[in-house]
């Protein structure tokens, strides 16, 4: 019998959810209600991609290596460093005869549910990946649960670009919810050059909000202000507390109502924290993000912020996201010059 959020195929250990296992059986033969996609591209989530980079001095064959030994260990894509994984785009194979996810054979689609929950089997060695981006080429299957999340690609865009606004779609959805919930607050977004970043940056403006996106280098400084998306541009390494905050209030004139942190490297939880007014709300889309950091700081701090985690899913986030992209064009701009980069 089959679980609706994918037990009966968790291997090892027996009784914990698919996201929590160690092993997943990734077996080609679906049950009642699950799904069967063709991978043609997997999307390695920032943190995990840059951790496996900077582990192997930007060796793309020894991160090709790592990447394929963890899926064929674990049966999905499961970094077990960052404890994050990613997402893919394939075609539809077979749909179980009680799948509830409107999908059917031929569909191209997207999966909007993480790729260490996401039974997975490569069959291709990853030949056609140098190992050197987050995108990966690749050939083999899939498995969506009855609970799975998919979205069918649009027509009007091409598969990479829209995986990548797949990939991080419910930062802006949150962030919109917040700041609506405020009415015209300031936000700061941390990383707001990224990808996650530049849709939070526009659904906060969006909303009403005056924004500052903070950046690590001048070149991405120059970059986002060009863009235009945010009423300011502050350069400031993140894991510097003391400098963040600074740029931050002297950007905004005072600490931010709203802190966004978009950032794939770990240590930024107290700058975020120490940027944000009391009775604020910090939003965590950073997969390196520490939870224990983040509670003992703001306890550490007196900080009477409210600390939310971005779990990536928010009802419609991801027609949300591609109206962003569609309607500002700086947002495109930024996509494909990330892109054009990997």
């Amino acid at each position: 019998m089959t679980s609706p959020v994918g037990l009966h195929r968790v291997l090892a250990p027996r009784g914990v959810l698919p996201q929590a296992a160690d092993r997943l059986d990734s077996r080609p033969e679906i049950g009642p209600d699950e799904v069967r996609v063709r991978v043609e591209r997997l999307n390695l989530d920032a943190a995990s991609f840059r951790q496996l980079a900077t582990k192997h001095a930007g060796d793309g064959e020894s991160v090709r290596a790592e990447v394929l030994a963890i899926i064929e260990a674990r049966g999905k894509m499961h970094n077990p460093v960052t404890g994050s994984g990613g997402m893919l785009i394939g075609t539809v194979d077979e749909v179980g005869p009680e799948s509830s996810l409107g999908l059917k054979p031929g569909d191209r689609v997207a999966t909007l549910v993480s790729l260490t929950l996401t039974p997975l089997k490569i069959t291709d060695g990853l030949r056609s990946w140098d190992g050197l981006s987050e995108q990966v080429p690749c050939d083999g299957h899939a498995i969506l649960f009855g609970r799975s999340i998919a979205a069918v690609l649009p027509d009007d865009l091409p598969a990479e670009l829209a995986l990548a606004v797949f990939d991080v779609c419910g930062a802006p959805a949150l962030t919109d919810r917040v700041v609506r919930r405020y009415g015209h607050p300031t936000v700061a977004v941390i990383g707001g050059a990224g990808k996650s970043g530049c849709l939070s940056l526009a659904a906060a403006r969006r909303a009403g909000a005056r924004t500052v996106g903070v950046v690590p280098t001048t070149a991405e400084r120059d970059l986002l202000s060009k863009a235009g998306l945010a009423n300011a541009v502050a350069l400031a390494d993140a894991r510097d507390p003391v400098a963040l905050s600074r740029a931050v209030t002297e950007a905004l004139g005072g600490p931010a109502d709203v802190t966004v942190v978009c950032v794939d490297v770990p240590g930024c939880e107290h700058g975020a924290i120490l940027s944000t007014a009391d009775g604020g709300t910090v939003i965590f889309f950073s997969m390196a993000t520490s939870f224990p950091a983040a509670a003992l700081g703001a306890e550490g701090l007196a900080a009477d912020v409210t600390m939310l985690i971005g779990n990536g899913y928010a009802p419609g986030h991801a027609d949300f996201a591609l109206d962003l992209l569609r309607g500002v064009p700086a947002v495109r701009d930024l996509f494909a010059a990330r892109l054009a980069a990997d």
